[in-house]
Order: C-alpha cells, then sequence, then structure tokens
C-alpha cells in the first residue's frame, strides 16, 4: 500500500501538468450558407462532400494563459500526392475551399512558448503521430431528364439534374423554345426552370436544354437535348406561352 500511495505521488505532478499546460483540439467545419443569410457548420473529418467545398480550419487552443503567443502551421495535401502541399500557412484559423476531387488530408503543427520566449513544448510532441483531418471530394454527376410535367401535382414539376449535382464547380444552363427565345436561364446547379415564361406556363411540346458545367474532376459537360413539356395544359390561356 505504501508503495501504491508513493506511485501515486510521484505521477500527480506530471498529470496535472499535462492537464493545465496549453493544448489544441485541431478541427475542420464545413460550412453551409442558409438562404436566410445564416450558415451551418458540421465536422468535416472522415466525411466525403461535394465540391466547391468550403471548410473552418481551427486549432482551439486552450490553457494559455501565462505562456507566450503559440505558432500554428497548417499544412493540407493531396493523399495521393503527399510531397505537394497544397496549403501551408501560418494561422490559427482559416478557411479553404476545395475545387478538385480526390482525397485530402489537413494537419497542424504548433509551437507553445514560455513566458520568457522559450519553447514549452511542440505539437505533436516528438513520436507523437499528428492528428490529421481527413475529407474526400466525390466525382461530379450532372444529368438531366428528358420531360417534366409542370401542373402542380408534386412530381417531376420542375427542370433539374435527375439526382442532386455532385461536386459541379462552374454551371450555366438555359432553356429554349424551338424559334430560338430564351425561356429562362440559371447558374446555381441546384437550381431549376418551373416550365413557366413571363409568368405564364408554356405549352405542352418540346424544348431546348443547353448546359456548360465543369466537375471538380475536370469533366466538362456540353449537355444538348430535348424536353418534353407534358402537363394536360394546353388552353387558350396558356397557348401562346413560350411558344410565339
Amino acid at each position: 500500500m505504501t508503495r501504491f500511495i508513493s506511485l501515486l505521488l510521484l505521477l500527480l505532478p506530471v498529470c496535472l501538468f499535462a492537464q493545465t499546460g496549453p493544448r489544441v483540439n485541431p478541427q475542420g467545419l464545413y460550412i453551409t450558407e442558409n438562404t436566410d443569410g445564416t450558415a451551418d457548420t458540421t465536422d468535416i473529418n472522415g466525411t466525403t462532400q461535394n465540391a466547391p467545398l468550403k471548410v473552418q480550419f481551427k486549432a482551439n487552443p486552450s490553457g494559455l494563459e501565462g505562456y507566450g503567443t503559440p505558432r500554428y502551421e497548417w499544412k493540407i495535401w493531396n493523399a495521393e500526392d503527399p510531397m505537394n502541399i497544397l496549403v501551408h500557412r501560418s494561422e490559427e484559423n482559416m478557411e479553404y475551399t476545395f475545387n478538385a476531387t480526390g482525397s485530402f488530408s489537413a494537419q497542424l503543427y504548433v509551437t507553445f512558448y514560455n513566458a520568457d520566449g522559450s519553447v514549452y513544448y511542440e505539437f505533436p510532441e516528438e513520436g507523437e503521430d499528428p492528428m490529421t483531418i481527413t475529407v474526400t471530394i466525390s466525382e461530379s454527376k450532372l444529368d438531366f431528364p428528358n420531360a417534366i410535367s409542370p401542373n402542380n401535382d408534386g412530381k417531376n414539376d420542375w427542370l433539374q439534374p435527375k439526382e442532386a449535382p455532385q461536386s459541379i464547380i462552374s454551371f450555366q444552363a438555359a432553356v429554349f423554345n424551338r424559334w430560338g427565345t430564351k425561356l429562362y436561364s440559371w447558374s446555381d446547379p441546384n437550381g431549376h426552370w418551373d416550365g413557366t415564361y413571363a409568368g405564364k406556363r408554356v405549352k405542352d411540346g418540346v424544348y431546348f436544354l443547353v448546359v456548360k458545367a465543369k466537375g471538380a474532376d475536370g469533366r466538362n459537360y456540353n449537355i444538348k437535348k430535348t424536353i418534353s413539356v407534358i402537363s394536360g395544359y394546353n388552353n387558350g390561356e396558356n397557348e401562346a406561352a413560350g411558344d410565339e
């Protein structure tokens, strides 16, 4: 029992020292911007996301009272080419936007100083594996249907990608009638055409979709296809809309 107590007394100062000294908790947060101007953040580590992806990298330091200003060093690289450092910044917190497909790693290195300027310790400590934040950017995907039925029944009412677009970093789309009149255009891959022109629903028939887009994986999308509008609305009220 005496030996056990002596061992506890020997380890206690070490434990207290480890708990009260300066520390960091590196974190990567995915930013989702809402339509109301607010933003949500989600831990990015180990997830697969679509580009463009804006990430906040934070050191989250604690226990700095009585110590000097730490020196922070962030590094980001593609897992397939670890010798090619994409980002090397000396900041406590930073933002970075991923625009390319692949798996990426981010690490934080910190030097903590005593009040007199001498080195207190370095994170990660010698022999300790650095904490790695990983994120995978998916390959691109963009595909449109051949027809829509804008009759407000909740099924295929809009012209939009068949599935949620993935990793599209630039996008332009437009719909034309058979005389070449532009009925609608949009630049957000998550946008859509509601089947109207000048405030009125277009008549049933064939229209033309033109899309120019680029994926994070370098793929170029040059989509030119006919779109059938099939809604059952062909009365005089909308007979001329979009098809004059």
